[in-house]
């Protein structure tokens, strides 16, 4: 590493710390006109969802976590078919605007979205993604907060409009001393980090307009010809969206190794003016009837070079709804001509934690974004000395005993482990109560979920291998044998459990047959029951012996967990476990 490259590390993490400490100013305390966004707005896929969003910020509002005085709108979707994060976009402008009326003229918003049931995290399911706990902060940081930390410094630089961005990826970036980021141009604009070209293929990538030779500074203003759409390295090729030459990895080593990258995209603003064009749209297309991408539909239609030939292609699209050409069609003239601005943001980091995969890797795995965010071991948790100081395990407000042990590259959140309980490495432990003396396997996720049946409060603990694929599925039971369960075929674990093809049944969809839907996991009347029968299931696999364990219970999916999910006792067990905490850290002082 040069001394460049080591100069731009730095100045990262001090100024992605000095953000943090600019927001921590801000929590529990009323601000002041220009000092934060006049309007905050978190996306949810249904009422069920935006219920338990609202329920959760009303806490943070209450406990001092977040800055006072802001309104908070969570909007869920209409009902009916999927309309993507595009169609949350208008939907939430179209109710701000009916709220607020033409004072929305003169409002900076941001608008994140938080639909959908984080399939490939399931601990982010029950209480949604952006409520994703995080190890720094106190009190502790979730999701939310180190969204608003991040971007602390925009609205005072920004003239009215929206800023759209999501709620499982991380942007962090360093510039000037004194400098800003102005949003202060029409149209979009959409911040830019350098990429190596893999990362391109599953992201939005810039083919930005000549410019002038220049040192690579931090930070950048340019122009967008096109934006390309998760596209193949050949098409960057072609486009000319690939630098060459100068390599911003001789800079920073945040970049890209190697002569080659592209600018991807993460968040983007749309100045008042554009916005108030889509909501025309929308009022001129109706309730939106198909899935429309904030990134792939609005985007592609800006610059200069935009054509409409993406209109037809639907190889994204969860469903192609019948209508859904024709709307970006619509789409398409409405935006073309308008400006794509870029800020390329040269010494940048762009994070994603959206899988169990990269959560546990961010967490446990990855000294930069440690160094960069000051993440912790031991985060708000009464923990074995050796855990704490151990930066490959992260225990975030859980409670276990000094006996405990727990491997590398694991992650615990808002559990309680009794005496001399075991955790294998590059595991997730989440909402658990583990008796004492029980062996976790490595490689597995862990998640208690509390619900309501029939009056009854009841238990479900979802186990799953780390690299099962939840949403895979087949569309006939015949073929179920595709599924793998902790790298086992589905059918091999049901003889584990002493039961047949036959007796396996599915919630909701029975054309889609996946880990998600499939009735596996025992419904039981306490927490700590629901671990240790669950975890005997997982055992009987790894011993490869059969049992009848499963036959005298009812069983539950995942995706039914979720439905019948009773949010207010699981934020319960979290208090619970908060005010033991309490306790026992002013014991220690």
């Amino acid at each position: 590493m040069n001394e460049l490259q080591k100069r731009w590390k730095l100045s990262l993490q001090k100024s992605t710390r000095q953000k943090l400490e600019k927001f921590d100013r801000l929590r529990g305390k009323r601000v002041q006109d220009g000092e934060f966004w006049d309007v905050a707005i978190i996306t949810a896929v249904d009422e069920t969802q935006k219920a338990a969003y609202e329920m959760q910020i009303t806490d943070k509002l209450h406990r001092g976590e977040l800055p006072l005085g802001v309104p908070f709108h969570v909007f869920a979707d209409p009902p009916g078919p999927k309309i993507g994060n595009g169609g949350s976009t208008l939907h939430s402008l179209e109710q701000v605007k009916d709220m607020y009326g033409e004072k929305l003229s003169g409002f900076r918003i941001i608008i994140i979205h938080a639909g959908g049931f984080s399939q490939r995290l399931p601990s982010a399911s029950a209480l949604g993604k952006i409520f994703t706990a995080l190890p720094l902060g106190d009190p502790l940081y979730q999701m939310l907060e180190l969204k608003l930390a991040m971007y602390i410094d925009f609205p005072s630089h920004m003239r009215p409009g929206v800023l759209v961005t999501c709620a499982d990826d991380i942007e962090l970036y360093a510039i000037k001393e004194n400098a800003a980021i102005v949003f202060d141009r029409p149209g979009f604009s959409a911040l830019a980090h350098p990429s190596p070209l893999s990362i391109g293929r599953t992201h939005g990538v810039f083919v930005l307009e000549p410019a002038a030779e220049s040192d690579l500074p931090e930070l950048e203003y340019r122009s967008c010809h096109c934006f390309l759409h998760k596209p193949s390295v050949d098409k960057m090729q072609a486009s000319g969206a690939v630098c060459s030459g100068v390599s911003c990895a001789e800079y920073s080593s945040s970049c890209v190794s190697g002569s080659e990258f592209v600018y991807t995209d993460s968040t983007y603003y749309i100045d008042y003016h554009t916005a108030t064009r889509l909501l025309a749209l929308l009022k001129e297309i109706g309730p939106l009837d198909c899935e429309i991408d904030a990134y792939g539909d609005f985007l592609q239609a800006l610059g200069p070079g935009a054509t409409p030939a993406y209109t037809k292609h639907t190889a994204n699209v969860t469903k192609e709804e019948k209508n859904l050409v024709n709307v970006r069609e619509q789409i398409f003239s409405l935006l073309k001509g308008t400006p794509l601005n870029v800020v390329v943001l040269n010494n940048s980091k762009f994070y994603h934690v959206g899988t169990t995969q990269e959560y546990l890797f961010h967490l446990t795995g990855d000294p930069d974004l440690r160094a960069e965010l000051g993440l912790l071991s031991d985060a708000f948790s009464i923990c074995p000395g050796d855990t704490s100081k151990d930066s490959a395990v992260c225990v975030i407000h859980s409670l276990l005993h000094p006996s405990c042990a727990v491997a590398s590259g694991s992650v615990i959140e808002y559990s309680r482990l009794g005496p001399n309980v075991t955790v294998g490495g590059n595991t997730i432990i989440s909402g658990c109560w583990i008796d004492g003396g029980l062996s976790v396997p490595s490689n597995a996720f862990i998640h208690s979920l509390t619900g309501s049946l029939n009056g009854d409060t009841v238990f479900v603990t979802i186990m799953l291998g780390i690299e099962d694929k939840v949403k895979k599925s087949v569309s006939s039971v015949s073929d179920i044998s595709q599924l793998q369960f902790f790298g086992t075929s589905l059918v091999t674990c049901l003889g584990c459990w002493g039961l047949s093809v036959g007796d396996l049944k599915f919630s909701g969809d029975q054309s889609c047959l996946s880990l998600w839907n499939a009735r596996v996991f025992p419904l039981c009347s306490d927490l700590q029951s629901s671990f240790a029968t669950s975890l005997q299931m997982i055992n009987s696999l790894h011993s490869e012996s059969s049992c009848s364990l499963l036959q005298d219970f009812k069983l539950f999916s995942l995706q039914e967990a979720l439905k019948y999910k009773d949010l207010d006792k699981m934020l319960r067990f979290r208090k619970g476990l908060f005010e033991d905490i309490c306790k026992e850290k002013s014991k220690a002082n």
